[in-house]
């Protein structure tokens, strides 16, 4: 697990100094503007180069990529992720699903499990926050948030 440490900057936002598993240095500062600016920190000559600055919609961009919303290697298919009683799974909907053609509002997801589809991901489409008018097709990945018993509430809903 890398390290974060974090601090106020204060009239500017706050930065985060990460030093990965990997050894590499990296901050991060959030402008209070919404502003993003990324520096590598090279050991060496211990100073910091700001790589690249980013707008707030391009970090959240960057954020879901990262967190693996539009692409999800193979080897990582059938992963949790579990943060305290929070877990985020994601589960692909098969042809012969009870869920299939029907939108989230029909199924009362949210109503009757508990959970959250927070995106679905289909080829090469990938939608954030459904609302209740999407269509769960067969092929879709869904991207499930919830505790566990939640989670498996809205499976038995789907299957």
């Amino acid at each position: 697990m890398s390290i974060v440490r974090e601090s106020d900057l204060i009239g500017i936002g706050k930065k985060y100094q990460i030093e990965t598993d990997a050894g590499d240095n990296m901050v991060v500062v959030i402008h209070d503007d919404g502003r993003r600016e990324l520096y590598r920190h090279e050991d060496e000559d211990n100073e910091t180069h700001c790589v690249m600055t980013l707008s707030d919609e391009e970090s959240r961009q960057v954020a879901g990529i990262l967190g693996g919303l539009s692409y999800k290697p193979k080897a990582l298919e059938t992963i949790e992720v579990a943060l305290d009683d929070l877990r985020i799974e994601w589960y692909k909907v098969g042809e012969s699903n009870d869920g299939v053609n029907k939108s989230i509002g029909q199924l009362e997801v949210r109503q009757r499990t508990g959970a959250s589809i927070i995106a679905a991901i289909r080829e090469d489409e990938t939608i954030i926050n459904p609302g209740p008018d999407y269509v769960i097709t067969p092929g879709t990945t869904l991207v499930i948030a919830g505790k566990q018993k939640n989670i498996k509430l809205l499976k038995e809903i789907l299957l």
